[in-house]
């Protein structure tokens, strides 16, 4: 596949050297420094485009892909507030988008187990619960993406909690808070735990870099080849939570 990089930080070179491996070439390259000077002709070269920027620019950047017919893969979090005109976007011009918050295949596993252990703690009311990440300090949103995914998650199946909150002090009872620290340069920790007076429970993942999340990236870029519309790593990994 020819691949467009719309950024080029850790993320974005971890991506370009993965794809390398499995075979693709990259024929695009977007940043800060040359993206005015970037044209329609430039991004239509490539097969897809693959998004870790900032939440300031990626929605303009998603809009780009699918004017010029360009599927975008995206893992850039703090712009989900836009979700319903993204998508719409992509559905009115026949595009093909990809987005999720983390693309480690064993995040999106505990994903699956979080929502089953919400799910069977709903029934004990005398545990709180807590979602907690730690990720490097150039690290531009808080909470992360995958913490605010988990939260959904919980609330999704809990109904002890109306909302979740980053936790920054005081915490109402029907809310969820989500603790966010950024420290040097880990790649990125979360857990969940539920805590009662005798005892707890915590499930916890740990990246030990980023290469877990660049190989699902790609794969995400060659599993989109030749769709249209809106998917996420549920699509990819054909994972569903049995009941």
């Amino acid at each position: 596949m020819k691949i467009a990089l719309l950024g080029y930080g850790r993320m974005g070179k971890a991506i370009e050297r993965v794809a390398r491996e499995r075979g693709h070439e990259i024929v695009l390259v977007v940043d800060e420094t040359n993206r005015a000077s970037c044209t329609d002709e430039q991004l239509k070269q490539a097969d897809v485009a693959i998004e870790f920027t900032t939440p300031a620019v990626a929605v303009d950047n998603y809009f780009w892909c699918f004017r010029n017919g360009v599927p975008v893969i995206s893992g850039t979090t703090g712009w989900l507030g836009r979700w319903g005109e993204v998508t719409e976007s992509c559905e009115q011009t026949g595009g093909a988008f990809f987005y999720a918050s983390n693309y480690s295949i064993g995040v999106n596993i505990f994903f699956h187990l979080n929502r089953w252990l919400a799910k069977t703690m709903a029934g004990f009311g005398n545990y709180k619960v807590f979602v907690e990440e730690t990720h490097h300090v150039h690290k531009l949103d808080a909470p992360s993406g995958t913490a605010i995914t988990l939260a959904e998650g919980i609330l999704d199946e809990h109904p002890k909690y109306s909302c979740w909150k980053l936790d920054e002090g005081e915490v109402k009872d029907r809310e969820l808070p989500i603790k966010a620290k950024r420290e040097g340069e880990v790649p990125g920790i979360h857990s969940v735990t539920y805590k009662s007076d005798v005892d707890e429970i915590q499930i916890h993942h740990s990246a030990f870099s980023r290469d877990g999340f660049a190989q699902g990236a790609v794969m995400a870029a060659e599993f989109v080849a030749g769709k249209k519309g809106v998917y996420g790593m549920d699509d990819l990994l054909e994972l569903k939570v049995k009941n």
